[in-house]
């Protein structure tokens, strides 16, 4: 018998009623996707096509028209602790220092705890995204950048079932991003943390996820493919496009951005939620990335 997923995102759809008499707009309908225990997934796609719709009710924070989300066995119903949602802004509590924002997640998750033992991990999760020194600051004394890191470390510090990263990083300078796009990875690798994140980037999506989910142009989004990332697990920033299978899957994707994308909503073919996974072959990856244009390719 085949094991019950982690996340099963089951049939799900959302509509925006229309006014007057106008039709609801379906932003996406039927729409199937998920992940394993301890998996990271990244969903990509134009703008439009429901990925942060998708993410806030993977977290509670709307409800579907239709279908349902099961994590860990348990419908979701609303939000909780057991997932924890990085947004694309700080979404910082601005009468709280650096600490204070991170403590008050942390005693959220342990009531029970002292303050000193609070104040000890969220130190931890505020010296992770390199804030040390800055603990008693307030939002309003901080860089854009540097508040985003206060809602990661915020996030991490309850150690959640799963992560749920909304474009995380696009708002951080390129070496702060990079950091941090390590770290995530390191402590995803080490602490088995199950992650669902949205991106526009197919780079990080590539260096950070397991599975990535390519949706259609929306409205009537879909999953289109499900792309299994050839890379090996354990892989490193420097040496990422120097793997063989690397500008394959760039490829893919990018070629799926730039022409295919459109056709799936509107063409009215029949959509299988079940699909297998794209996997792409060492064979024809090398035939891919020879026919495809060289988008970002090292001379």
């Amino acid at each position: 018998m085949q094991m019950a997923k982690f996340i099963s995102i089951e049939g799900i759809a959302r509509r925006y009623p229309g006014k007057g008499s106008a039709s609801p707009t379906t932003i996406f309908e039927d729409l199937w996707l998920s992940l394993d225990r301890g998996e990271f997934g990244c969903v990509i796609g134009h703008s439009g096509c429901g990925k942060t719709t998708v993410l806030n009710i993977l977290a509670g924070l709307e409800a579907p028209n239709e279908g349902t989300v099961i994590v860990d066995g348990q419908a979701v119903t609303g939000p909780s602790l057991d997932r924890a949602v990085i947004f694309q802004s700080h979404a910082l509590l601005p009468w709280m220092t650096v600490i204070g924002n991170v403590s008050y997640a942390v005693s959220s998750r342990w009531p029970q705890w002292s303050r000193s033992e609070i104040r000890t991990h969220a130190q931890k999760f505020v010296r992770l995204v390199g804030l040390s020194g800055s603990e008693n600051k307030r939002p309003s004394e901080l860089s854009g950048g540097m508040k985003q890191r206060v809602g990661i470390a915020r996030a991490l510090s309850i150690t959640p079932k799963i992560l749920l990263m909304d474009e995380p990083f696009s708002a951080l300078d390129a070496l702060t991003r990079g950091t941090l796009q390590d770290e995530v990875r390191r402590i995803c690798d080490e602490t088995g943390q199950t992650s669902f994140m949205i991106t526009h980037d197919v780079d990080e999506a590539i260096y950070l996820a397991d599975k990535i989910f390519l949706m259609s142009n929306g409205p009537d989004a879909v999953v289109a493919e499900v792309v299994e990332n050839p890379l090996p697990k354990q892989r490193s920033r420097v040496d990422l496009h120097r793997h063989a299978d690397y500008y394959a899957v760039r490829n893919h994707i990018i070629d799926f951005l730039i022409s295919r994308s459109k056709g799936f909503a509107s063409s009215g073919a029949p959509h299988d939620p079940l699909h297998a996974p794209v996997v792409i072959p060492r064979a024809a990856a090398a035939q891919d990335d020879a026919a495809l244009p060289s988008i970002g390719r090292s001379r």
